[in-house]
């Protein structure tokens, strides 16, 4: 299906971007994979072609492009090669920039955005704990008044680029008695003492992207290093989630569209009992069936990317979005490897490479099951 919402400057940003994607990480996608990550070379790369500060203000060495479409095609392209590319990326452009960007005062603006223009500076987001899930209720890593600052005490889980990440943005509870509305955002420098990263995580996908364990022992922070104002973390929190989610969407569309275009390739030319296993009535029912969901998804997904453009889109659309579009994926790259037969679960094959990496896009930026609860919130129930 045509997608008339992209304009010639999108598809030449496009062009590039697969110049990228083809120069700088494909050769050396199998390192990482190996070590859990991409390391920080690609992100200066990256800083150096202007993708990671397109978004912010030219004064801070921005490109100052208020255009999520530019957000989506580098998604989709990264997305294309493997999903925990985008996942790293995507981590910095679609959710941490807002963060720098919307809630900072105009000296954290100077100190920290032309460093993340450039790629010198990665940042994370720490808000999943342990024992807490997505039940941000439940923090319990702490910040508590001492010397005229801060003391942070906790740990966090699951964070991504948190092994790399220069500057981390913590969620900590201020106010014990408010719960998630006592939440406070409090930038931690790397450096700083107490603040301590565990090894990387053994996920079962998206090596690419690393995930850690974060701990947090009497890290001094001063109030210079806190995120808007004090108890205000939760809503800050919770205005990034529909474009953390349209980002997820766009790019799970993505993986899905990627790896069924490899599988066409394979029923094509793999021969079973004398044809091809792409004649068989199962397999071309099972890829026209994969086909129509895919399309059907992206023509959704669109739609709700022409409506964040125009500064329009909710959180209860953004959910049908995620939901939508990682079901999606997940079934048809589950089918890709039926179709793959016994090479489909060799990991030296993207297709079951891609299967695994698919499997957490229904669990991050919020559960499906989270997103089923949000919008049957939205019909009132």
């Amino acid at each position: 299906m045509k997608r008339d919402f992209f304009e010639s400057e999108h598809e030449e940003f496009r062009t590039a971007v697969r110049q990228f994607v083809a120069r700088e990480l494909a050769p050396h996608a199998s390192i990482h994979r190996e070590q859990k990550g991409i390391g920080r070379g690609p992100w200066r790369a990256a800083g150096e072609q202007g993708f990671l500060g397109f978004m912010m203000p030219e004064r801070f060495g921005g490109g100052g492009i208020n255009d999520f479409r530019f957000n989506a095609v580098f998604g989709e392209e990264l997305a294309t090669l493997a999903y925990g590319y985008a996942s790293a990326f995507g981590l910095n452009l679609d959710v941490m920039s807002p963060y720098l960007l919307d809630f900072t005062n105009e000296e954290q603006k100077h100190r920290w955005i032309p460093k993340f223009c450039t790629g010198e500076l990665i940042v994370a987001l720490a808000m999943t704990e342990p024992g807490a899930g997505s039940d941000v209720a439940a923090l319990t890593t702490n910040a508590k008044r001492r010397n005229g600052g801060w003391v942070l005490n906790g740990s966090k889980i699951f964070i991504t680029n948190g092994a790399v990440a220069d500057l981390v943005i913590v969620a900590a509870t201020t106010d014990s008695v408010k719960k998630a509305r006592g939440l406070t955002l409090f930038a931690v420098e790397a450096q700083t003492p107490g603040f301590a990263r565990g090894k990387k995580l053994d996920k079962v996908g998206q090596p690419e992207v690393d995930a850690t364990e974060l701990f947090l022992d009497d890290v001094e922070v001063s109030d210079a290093n806190v995120i808007g104002d004090v108890d205000a973390g939760f809503g800050y929190m919770m205005k990034g989630l529909a474009q953390e989610r349209l980002s997820v969407a766009i790019a799970a569309v993505a993986d899905g569209y990627a790896v069924f275009e490899e599988t066409l390739r394979y029923v094509k030319e793999r021969s079973a009992f004398g044809q091809a296993i792409g004649s068989f009535q199962h397999s071309r029912f099972q890829m026209a069936t994969m086909w129509t969901e895919l399309d059907v998804a992206r023509s959704y997904v669109d739609a709700c990317l022409k409506s964040h453009v125009f500064g329009e889109l909710d959180g209860v659309t953004a959910a049908k979005a995620k939901y939508v579009a990682t079901e999606t994926e997940n079934r048809v790259l589950d089918g890709c490897v039926q179709l793959f037969g016994g090479y489909g679960y060799m990991k030296e094959y993207r297709v079951a490479r891609a299967w695994m990496d698919g499997r957490v896009t229904r669990i991050f930026a919020g559960t499906n099951e989270i997103m089923r609860e949000v919008i049957g919130r939205g019909l009132g129930l």
